[in-house]
């Protein structure tokens, strides 16, 4: 068996929740290999809304195992809030939510750092959502974090400490920053105890026997593409690889266990925080999108930068991660345009080209423009394909002839039975 990928192909935002949450009844496992805190996976059924945070999206489908992948950083504070939500809709998660024991663990000194360091770049900041994402990933490279396994070490208080100490140093490289770090990190370690609570185990060791048993597994990705370390708009980015390949080193799976990836893309493009953003509305438009979109961030609430879709940019991420099929979400968001925009290439310092740049942030990046019939239709109620209006249809086409991969199913709306299916879908094996 093969691990199938699911992972957004733009700066994130882009409905993987709901559509890992559809997909995950045709799987037995759902692993997430990288992120953390700073990720908002938001999900609607029944008439209720969940956002996750840290927790797998196939946590909600009974039966469903669900892997915490040693590529994840985990806040034992946020995982705690995220499992006291569940409630009464998921009676059963500690028989089915497993933690990698090599996971790195988010302290509250590594919130702070995030805290001080951002404030104290003014208005340089890159847009961090102040989880300690940042400074716990530096820490695992530097050799110094602190993982869930360590928890059950006899010494982990002294570790522990050890580790504080050189954040507090740290802190003393920036201004003073308000920070109630007393009852942060007594909360933390109260928290723990929800951690060893959960069934901890070698993640790699366990992904792989559940492919040696035939079981279909899903790996989620969180962010987007785009703010890959690696490949998307440094220094405007996370600090994980977001693209397929973290799937290997976030989950301990060899390359060529991978399947199906499915990338998932917004009918337009939105980005949270700074950082270039070609296709960007400065106007009524980008408003109007804004609006009808709901684009609030699921973890900061903080209004999302719209625009149009990007083929460039798809084309890009399309390539990075070898993509396979197409999810396109919030076409409904569409609904009331009289034109919409696509974005076939770039004039960037006064030459045409169709390729991302390396270094977007400063150089001049211009998008050039198809505009496309809108349809002025409501597709929320919308089920078939071919029952779509013609503008609806031809817009998805033209999506799919200037990416080369095609489009699997249609989002129109945020519920759980608001998709469309189309023939290739059919692709778990």
């Amino acid at each position: 068996m093969a691990i199938d990928v699911i992972l957004g192909l733009q700066w994130g935002d882009e409905g993987k929740g709901k559509i890992v949450d559809y997909l995950a009844s045709q799987y037995d496992v759902v692993a997430r290999f990288q992120g953390g805190p700073n990720a908002g996976h938001t999900l609607k059924f029944d008439g209720h809304k969940f956002v996750l945070h840290t927790i797998p999206s196939g946590i909600f489908r009974k039966g469903l195992v669900n892997l915490i992948g040693n590529g994840v950083v985990i806040d034992p504070i946020t995982l705690r809030k995220e499992i006291g939500k569940l409630g009464d809709f998921v009676p059963d998660y500690k028989e089915r939510l497993f933690v990698s024991n090599k996971a790195h663990l988010i302290l509250p000194t590594h919130r702070y750092i995030d805290a001080a360091s951002e404030a104290a770049k003014g208005q340089e900041k890159i847009g961090s959502t102040l989880k300690g994402i940042g400074p716990t990933y530096m820490d695992k490279t530097g050799r110094n974090g602190l993982r869930v396994g360590d928890v059950y070490s006899p010494n982990f208080k002294e570790k522990y400490e050890k580790l504080k100490e050189k954040h507090m140093g740290l802190l003393k490289l920036y201004p003073e920053y308000e920070f109630d770090l007393e009852s942060e990190e007594a909360l933390w370690f109260e928290c723990l105890d929800t951690l060893r609570e959960l069934k901890n185990v070698d993640g790699e060791y366990f992904i792989n026997q559940q492919l040696k048993e035939g079981k279909r597994i899903l790996a989620e990705g969180a962010q987007g593409s785009m703010l890959d370390i690696d490949f998307g708009t440094y220094p405007y980015v996370t600090s994980s690889n977001t693209v397929t390949s973290g799937v290997c080193n976030g989950l301990g799976v060899s390359p060529h266990k991978i399947g199906e990836v499915i990338g998932i893309t917004k009918a337009y493009c939105t980005r949270v925080g700074g950082g270039p953003f070609p296709t960007e509305l400065h106007d009524e438009t980008g408003e109007r999108l804004r609006e009808a979109g709901g684009e609030f961030g699921a973890t900061t609430g903080r209004p999302r930068r719209c625009g149009w879709i990007d083929i460039p940019q798809l084309n890009y991420t399309i390539m990075l991660n070898g993509v396979t099929q197409l999810v396109i979400t919030k076409i409904d968001v569409l609904d009331g345009f009289d034109e919409i925009g696509v974005a076939s290439g770039y004039e960037y310092n006064g030459k045409h080209t169709d390729q991302v740049p390396f270094d977007i942030c400063d150089g001049e990046v211009k998008p050039v423009y198809e505009m496309h019939k809108g349809w002025n239709t409501v597709l929320t109620a919308e089920r078939d394909f071919d029952a779509l209006p013609e503008a609806a249809r031809r817009y998805i086409k033209t999506l799919e002839e200037k990416l080369k991969v095609p489009v699997s199913m249609v989002s129109v709306g945020p519920g759980r039975e608001q998709l469309i299916l189309r023939a290739v879908a059919d692709v778990v094996k």
